[in-house]
């Protein structure tokens, strides 16, 4: 059976794809309801299994047809113990959804991976408060507390990565980069922006890089940007310092919208999916290592052909 992990075929040159904005399009296309925007709960039967799985064969296939490999990123962004004790799931029932979803996963690799196509396993986690705000501060150490028990779910189910999506500071940043560490599991650490290209928290994103590498001594693998429009963040990326290195995957948002203004829209705004494609390919031009390109909100498989269309022209 393919594993991965030292190193990580991403963290060459090669253009990975991912997925787009999950819950977005569950919510919004299909019409199902996600309580606490929770895609695992869809694990608990055959439908909502199937329909994951359809899912990720769009977004498969573009990687197929294009031949870049592919980052399968697991379905467990809520999936952590406060999100999981307000759905109702019991530790144990939450350890075996964290373990479907890697399970999920593994399957759909061994039907579909090529020597040309490698597709490496991601275990997703996602803040403990709102992405959107550093609503939920904690210590480092408490974050390390509080996610290890998720980081060790995924890992022991076959996860060959950490990806912590949509942070909105540094402190839980480390506490999720020190709880991999121990258990011998690479991390990415993506950061949330605001319009401005500063962390929810205020901090500016190099900053926030630099913090999270001092106190783990780079311990992430790489770094990524997600859930923001790329109008937000572009312009800090311009400076061409060597901090940009350490980024390695962006997850944008279909609308230029705010934080603030999506939290409180009834309606999906999807933006153009050509001049999306367009943007990603501008931000390679930007950073030299950026290697893992995917949507978040509002984006679905057009967007991420896009992508593809734009990268390999």
């Amino acid at each position: 059976m393919t594993t991965y992990q030292h190193p990580l075929p991403q963290s060459a040159e090669k253009l990975f794809l991912t997925d787009g904005g999950l819950e977005t399009t569950l919510i919004f296309h299909d019409g199902l309801e996600l309580p606490c925007f929770a895609a695992f709960d869809l694990l608990k039967d055959d439908t909502g299994t199937a329909r994951l799985n359809r899912y990720y064969r769009q977004y498969i296939d573009l990687a197929l047809e294009h031949g870049f490999g592919f980052v399968l990123e697991s379905v467990t962004w809520r999936a952590s113990p406060d999100w999981g004790e307000r759905l109702g799931y019991s530790e144990a029932a939450l350890s075996r959804a964290n373990a479907r979803a890697i399970e999920l996963l593994q399957a759909l690799r061994e039907q579909s991976e090529t020597g040309e196509t490698p597709m490496v396993i991601s275990g997703n986690l996602g803040p403990r408060g709102d992405g959107y705000a550093a609503d939920r501060h904690m210590t480092s150490d408490e974050a390390a507390d509080y996610h290890a028990w998720q980081i060790k779910s995924l890992a022991e189910a076959g996860a060959e990565l950490i990806t912590a999506l949509t942070l909105p500071e540094t402190e839980e940043a480390i506490g999720i980069v020190r709880a991999s560490q121990a258990v011998g599991i690479p991390a990415v650490i993506s950061f949330t922006v605001e319009t401005d290209g500063r962390l929810p928290s205020g901090q500016p994103l190099q900053g926030a890089i630099r913090a999270v590498d001092d106190a783990t001594d780079k311990g992430p693998a790489y770094y990524m940007i997600n859930c923001a429009h790329p109008t937000h963040f572009e312009p800090i990326l311009q400076n061409g310092q060597a901090w940009l290195e350490r980024i390695r995957g962006i997850r944008a948002n279909a609308s230029c919208k705010s934080h603030a203004e999506l939290d409180e829209s009834e309606t999906l705004d999807d933006g153009d999916p050509k001049e999306f494609g367009k943007q990603l390919r501008r931000l390679r031009e930007l950073l030299p290592n950026l290697t893992v390109l995917g949507g978040c909100c509002g984006t679905d498989h057009r967007h991420v052909a896009a992508i593809a269309q734009a990268c390999c022209s």
